[in-house]
């Protein structure tokens, strides 16, 4: 396992530290498995050692992630997606990746959709887990939210943040 504070001093890379980058495993074939919204690596733990033998695993913290220190947190960045597409790529550069599959559950399957668009010679295969354009509900479209829960959401974030 290379621990972030090494993989950052080796690429130069403050962000591999700041989102937490781990790598484990071995082979040629690079995995980066990014989680959904209002968890962390740590909801891969259970899969990753099926994988690790044959594949190289990169896991790293959503910038939103509560194991993510909040001082590193730019409200003002993070108002788009495109932050988080950002955040993605330049793990996947820093680490000097030519081609990966990526496993992103909820949220981060919509960044990884839009980092596959804009560099989609990167990515091998996207494995979209629980994935939705839109998590707000509309008329004859179910996303799993209210508007006003959303609100709720988003005011909890800013006030515990």
């Amino acid at each position: 396992e290379t621990g972030a504070a090494t993989v950052g001093a080796g690429s130069g890379n403050k962000l591999l530290e700041i989102l937490n980058v781990r790598v484990v495993g071995s082979g040629s074939k690079v995995v980066v498995l990014s989680h959904g919204f209002g968890t962390d690596q740590s909801v891969w733990s259970k899969i990753v050692p099926f994988f690790q033998r044959d594949h190289r695993i990169v896991l790293y913290d959503l910038a939103c992630a509560g194991s993510v220190n909040p001082d590193h947190f730019d409200f003002a960045r993070y108002t788009s997606l495109d932050a988080y597409v950002d955040d993605l790529l330049s793990i996947i550069d820093a680490l000097r990746i030519d081609r990966c599959s990526l496993v992103a559950h909820s949220f981060s399957a919509m960044v990884g959709v839009l980092a596959s668009i804009r560099r989609p010679q990167l990515f091998h295969k996207l494995i979209l887990v629980s994935f939705s354009p839109c998590f707000l509900n509309d008329r004859g479209y179910y996303g799993g939210f209210e508007r006003g829960e959303v609100v709720k959401v988003l005011e909890a974030m800013n006030t515990n943040y």
